[in-house]
């Protein structure tokens, strides 16, 4: 393990030369005793190659692993067979990953990215935190990559659903960064939760490591979820590392005045999903997994029944209200005013009460439909 750790400390070796390096030697041992012949020839820089001959970070290396020891944490290494398989996949995975928490559970089940903007609006938030409780309630893993904002929100809100979330990390496990989230971390680390790294102990918060970390979140996922993305957002650098991994993309409407939905907008007009609800991201996984979550598709005859079934405990007005929605087809709000002869407030108090218990799917544009309950 040592030697891996090493390799991964060792300068201007990012993930894709540690590849070519391992494939050329074997392995970081090989790496270790190659000449400097052999060195030259894989064309890495002077620095690079002292460090190497001199075993310049052995001593390091070993002190990463009593540190990661003394914190409970764990080291996996790219040959372990608890790497995590979809990471494994992509061209560049890092050959080093430091984790704390329950990251075997947190990885084992299936992962969803929810990334975007850190200066969000209200809005963003509310979307990032109930999609992200709403998918962790069924069981899948929210990654994110612990930044304020939208990542902040996402993590939260599979906490709230008590599910499982997992922090991608742009510095080394110690570095409390931002500040105002070592509440958060702890939140994490609390319940189960997983913070996960490819940067050594001591790495500070440097601009181009979080290339590097999006990598991660995007290659540990099946889908990439943008939440709020400005038009040089990072968030869309990652959605087009996601796509370069073939992973799903999926974005959330935002106001076509607001910058911050520049980059979603974007993002659906160039084909990515648009997303609703929860059911919406779970439609794109994989179907053996999909098919878990979601419920059996309902025949016509079937529909018809449960549409016949009224709903208990309804008031006059909502009862009105609910008889005029279909399954099928959105109502908008002026059609329920003129259909039931009820005005506008009546009507307005009737759908947001049934939007409470859940009865009815509230569409774009004022418009309404029967849930199937």
């Amino acid at each position: 393990m040592q030697s891996w750790i090493e390799l991964n400390m060792t300068p201007n070796i990012g993930p894709r030369m540690a590849k070519a390096l391992l494939e050329r030697f074997g392995s970081p041992d090989g790496v270790f005793a190659a000449s400097r012949l052999e060195l030259e020839a894989m064309r890495l820089s002077a620095i690079t190659i002292e460090s190497i001959l001199n075993r310049e970070f052995a001593e390091r290396a070993l002190a990463e692993l009593e540190k990661i020891k003394a914190i409970g944490g764990d080291i996996i290494l790219l040959d372990d067979g608890n790497y995590p398989a979809l990471l494994r996949e992509i061209p560049d995975p890092p050959i080093v990953l430091y984790v704390a928490g329950d990251w075997e559970n947190v990885l084992s089940a299936p992962c969803v990215a929810v990334i975007g903007s850190r200066n969000c609006s209200t809005y963003g938030k509310n979307a990032a935190e109930m999609l992200s409780r709403d998918l962790a309630e069924r069981g899948l893993t929210i990654v994110s990559g612990f930044a304020r904002g939208i990542d902040t929100a996402a993590h939260i809100g599979a906490i709230k659903a008590k599910g499982k979330t997992a922090a991608i990390l742009g510095t080394g496990l110690d570095q409390a960064y931002p500040k105002e989230n070592a509440k958060l971390r702890e939140e994490i680390l609390s319940n189960n939760g997983a913070i996960i790294t490819q940067f050594p102990f001591g790495t500070p918060p440097l601009g181009e490591n979080f290339p590097y970390r999006n990598r991660v979140i995007s290659g540990l996922s099946y889908a990439v979820l943008v939440i709020e993305a400005s038009e040089k957002s990072g968030s869309l650098i990652t959605a087009r590392l996601a796509a370069e991994q073939n992973r799903e993309i999926l974005a959330v409407p935002g106001n076509i005045t607001s910058q911050k939905s520049f980059g979603t907008n974007y993002l659906i007009k160039a084909g990515a999903k648009l997303v609703q609800h929860w059911q919406d991201v779970v439609a794109e996984l994989p179907s053996e997994i999909a098919k878990k979550i979601l419920p059996p598709p309902l025949d016509n005859e079937k529909k018809r029944k449960q549409a016949e079934l009224v709903p208990a405990g309804l008031s006059k007005n909502e009862l009105t209200i609910w008889q005029a929605l279909s399954t099928d087809d959105a109502t908008h709000i002026d059609d329920l005013i003129e259909g039931s002869g009820l005005n506008f407030g009546e009507v307005n108090s009737a759908l947001v009460s049934l939007e409470v218990k859940e009865l009815l799917h509230v569409l774009p544009g004022k418009r309404y439909a029967r849930r199937i309950v």
